[in-house]
């Protein structure tokens, strides 16, 4: 198969959170671009139904909680056994339910930090000592434009994935010289179950969404695929050049 950026066919890549949303669209760009995808879900048959619009693709599904790092590190083994070494760590995975800090509790603190740092810290750990060990590879965080300005209602969230963009610059500076590369892609506000979950229904929840829309230059809500392509390009050869950046893709809505 000709690749549609260099230097993917073949390469193995875990996506955390890859069952649905934004990590599912980037199972299927990865998967197309001719590399062995493992998907790190907590959900398998999220998992499953993503492997299956794979197609022909090698596509499978390990139950993963990110927050686990001996669950991490054991899938991460079993992963290597299976496909090869891993080339591309792309960490999806996320959680957040919006509302005021202070309605908050240190329980809603505890499960955020988890799943939006803490996840990211035990990939990382698991996953990058090899990448040492094989020579090379590419890791990709999915931060947000959040981390970057702030955002109402989601404060614990937001320092969660500011967090992520500086240990990503950390670790690129670390390991730039053992061909890791390591950097952020920031969406901006996205249409996804998550999304739809916050937003719920019926014509306030339309307003809303009238209202944010209104913000973004280029007039619509970002797609789950919108992040695909930049994702590729980052793990690929074409990107051998890039490390440590937090890029956004919001459509404009964050021009920082």
């Amino acid at each position: 198969m000709e690749d549609l950026v260099q230097g993917l066919a073949g390469k193995v890549a875990i996506v955390t959170g890859g069952g649905q949303g934004i990590g599912r669209a980037l199972v299927l760009r990865l998967a197309a671009e001719g590399c062995k995808v493992a998907i790190f879900d907590l959900s398998t048959e999220a998992g499953a139904e993503t492997a299956k619009l794979a197609g022909d693709a090698v596509v499978r599904t390990w139950q993963v909680d990110v927050s686990d790092l001996a669950g991490v590190e054991k899938a991460v083994g079993e992963v290597e056994a299976d496909l090869g070494p891993i080339w591309v760590l792309v960490n999806n995975a996320g959680w957040d339910r919006p509302q005021p800090f202070l309605k908050t509790t240190p329980e809603f603190w505890d499960k955020v930090i988890a799943i939006n740092l803490t996840g990211n810290l035990n990939t990382h750990f698991a996953v990058a000592g090899r990448m040492v060990a094989n020579g090379g590879g590419r890791i990709i965080n999915i931060a947000s434009d959040a981390a970057k300005v702030g955002t109402a209602m989601e404060a614990v969230y937001s320092a969660c994935k500011g967090g992520l963009i500086s240990f990503t610059k950390s670790i690129a500076r670390e390991l730039a010289r053992k061909n890791v590369l390591a950097n952020c892609v920031c969406p901006g506000p996205t249409n996804t179950p998550m999304m739809a979950e916050v937003a719920g229904t019926g014509p306030d929840a339309e307003k809303w969404k009238a209202s944010l829309e209104r913000g973004i230059p280029l007039g619509r809500m970002g797609e789950p695929e919108d992040y695909a392509g930049i994702v590729a390009l980052l793990a690929s050869d074409d990107g051998k050049y890039i490390t440590g950046q937090a890029i956004s893709v919001s459509g404009g809505m964050n021009m920082v």
